[in-house]
C-alpha cells in the first residue's frame, strides 16, 4: 500500500510548483475523495492529453483544427498579439477591451539553451503577417532577457514587411510605491512614460 502512495507522490512532484510536502497532501486528499471525483480528475487529464492540439493558425491549444479565438469573426484581425506560451493568452484575455488575434511562439529565443528561431513559430508569424491584412503586431513576450531578445528578433524579421511593431509597456504595478521599485523596473517605467 505504501508503494502506491509513494508512486503517486513522486508523480505529483513532477508538476511545476509542487514540492514533496504538497504532493503528499494532494495524494492523501485524492485517496480520501469519493471514487467518482478522483476518476473524474484522471479522466480530465486523459482527455486533455488525448484531444488537445495546437491551432493551425495561431498555435493556441484547442480541440479543433482552428481555435475559438481564430474562429471568432468579431475579433480585430488587423492586430496580432505575439505571446510565448498558450497560457499567456488567458492572462491577456482578462483585459476585455483588447480583442485581437494571437500568435503563440511556443517559447522564447535562448541560443545558450539551443532555442533558435527555427525552433519557434517565427516563420509562421512572418507568413501570417505577409498573407493577411495585419497592420500591427503587438509583442507581448516576457519582460526578461529571453523575451527581449525574442522581441528584437521579431521586430527585425518583420521590418521588411512594413507592419507596425509595438511592444507592451511594463514598469511599476498599480498600487505600489516607487521607493520599493528596483532600478530595472523603474528604468522601464520611465522609458514607457506617456503624456497625460
Amino acid at each position: 500500500m505504501h508503494g502506491i502512495i509513494d508512486n503517486l507522490v513522486n508523480e505529483l512532484t513532477r508538476l511545476p510548483g509542487i514540492g514533496r510536502k504538497t504532493a503528499q497532501r494532494l495524494a492523501f486528499f485524492i485517496l480520501s475523495m469519493p471514487d467518482a471525483e478522483a476518476l473524474s480528475i484522471a479522466e480530465a487529464i486523459h482527455k486533455v492529453k488525448e484531444k488537445a492540439r495546437f491551432c493551425s493558425h495561431c498555435f493556441n491549444i484547442t480541440e479543433n483544427e482552428v481555435c475559438e479565438i481564430c474562429s471568432d469573426d468579431s475579433r480585430d484581425r488587423s492586430r496580432l498579439c505575439v505571446v510565448e506560451e498558450p497560457s499567456n493568452i488567458l492572462v491577456i484575455e482578462r483585459v476585455k477591451s483588447f480583442h485581437c488575434l494571437y500568435h503563440v511562439l511556443l517559447g522564447a529565443l535562448s541560443p545558450i539553451d539551443g532555442i533558435t528561431p527555427d525552433r519557434l513559430k517565427i516563420r509562421e508569424l512572418v507568413d501570417r503577417v505577409r498573407n493577411n491584412s495585419v497592420q500591427e503586431v503587438v509583442i507581448a513576450t516576457n519582460p526578461n532577457t529571453k523575451g527581449e531578445i525574442t522581441a528584437q528578433y521579431i521586430k527585425e524579421v518583420l521590418s521588411p514587411l512594413g507592419v507596425k511593431v509595438t511592444r507592451i509597456a511594463y514598469g511599476l504595478p498599480m498600487g505600489s510605491d516607487i521607493e520599493f521599485a528596483d532600478e530595472v523596473t523603474l528604468s522601464k517605467a520611465l522609458e514607457g512614460r506617456r503624456e497625460i
